[in-house]
């Protein structure tokens, strides 16, 4: 039996991207996404998840170059698992390893719509996005 993780999620920055480079130079850019669960709550309103994630290379490269708080983003990657020890209690946290990424709400002008903000010109084509 094969199984597959794979995760697909539409949501906005929280924060700007953190970008920063191995020690060998390869980048990676870390960042978060406020993702809205599809169904409202009892109150009518929608619960927000927010997801860790991290990016390698051409698509941290892209993260970091056209990507602020409140970009509107879809991603697609891997869940990843990652234990540790704090406090002398074990930790489990969980973060999207993102191996695709699509810009949103570019307009046209290259303006990004809501979340404000945009490059001059929108960054790639989407023929040229690993997605």
């Amino acid at each position: 039996m094969s199984f597959f993780n794979q995760v697909t999620l539409v949501g906005r920055l929280v924060a700007d991207p953190e970008m920063r480079y191995t020690q060998s130079g390869v980048p990676v850019v870390t960042f978060r996404l406020a993702v809205e669960r599809e169904f409202k709550n009892a109150d009518g309103k929608r619960d927000t998840d927010f997801i860790n994630c991290t990016a390698w290379r051409k698509v941290a490269e892209i993260v970091a170059q056209y990507c602020k708080k409140g970009s509107l983003i879809l991603v697609s990657g891997s869940i990843q698992q990652d234990n540790y020890e704090k406090d002398g209690e074990k930790r489990t946290t969980y973060k999207v390893v993102v191996d695709k990424l699509r810009l949103l709400g570019i307009k046209p002008n290259g303006q990004q719509s809501g979340g404000g903000g945009g490059a001059a010109e929108p960054p790639v084509n989407d023929s040229d996005l690993p997605f």
